[in-house]
């Protein structure tokens, strides 16, 4: 039986929810039962934001996760608010940019990733969510990359198709890079 599940973190405008939306996407791309879950604050950008994907072959009862198998927490503050969370023989994605504080939890592999700084390097910081959600897909095997790379051309709105190369690339760097950065 497949079952994936993930809580993705940050403040409004690191593209939090585009990133589960393009991660549930990619699932039912690959024939899954998936939920996507979005929650923010009454700020869209600046404010906290988070959602939650379950991707399943079978039917998903709930899109409430207590304990997630995974977190991708893009800042500090949800890294504190979420990783205790996590399940024992999880993982958790930190962008360690703007979370820099020690998670230690027996059991649960930690991966952390400068995602600013290799967002700036491919051109835009925009692209941090990206090159999580590569780093999340090469620490799960979630969905596969090329799922995750014709979600994103089919959910990123008309006014930001632009945008889709960068993106790609972050989805990739993301990728590589997180099988060299494992610390448990």
């Amino acid at each position: 039986m497949l079952y994936k599940d993930v809580i993705i973190a940050g403040f409004g405008g690191q593209g939090v929810l585009l990133a589960g939306k393009v991660l549930a996407w990619a699932g039912m791309l690959e024939g899954l039962h998936v939920t996507w879950f979005p929650s923010y604050g009454a700020e869209m950008r600046g404010g906290t934001a988070n959602c939650t994907v379950i991707m399943s072959d079978t039917e998903i009862g709930s899109p409430v996760v207590d304990r997630p198998a995974a977190l991708i927490a893009l800042n500090q503050a949800s890294a504190d608010k979420f990783s205790a969370r996590v399940g024992k023989g999880g993982v958790i994605l930190l962008n360690s940019s703007l979370a820099n504080g020690e998670i230690k939890r027996p059991g649960v592999k930690v991966t952390k990733l400068q995602a600013n700084e290799i967002a700036e390097g491919l051109g835009d910081v925009k692209v941090v969510n990206m090159v999580m959600m590569g780093a999340y897909i090469r620490a799960t095997g979630a969905v596969s990359l090329k799922m995750v790379g014709r979600a994103l051309e089919e959910v990123l709105p008309a006014r930001r198709k632009d945008l889709l190369p960068v993106n790609l690339a972050a989805i990739e760097k993301g990728y590589s890079l997180a099988g060299h950065n494992k610390k448990s």
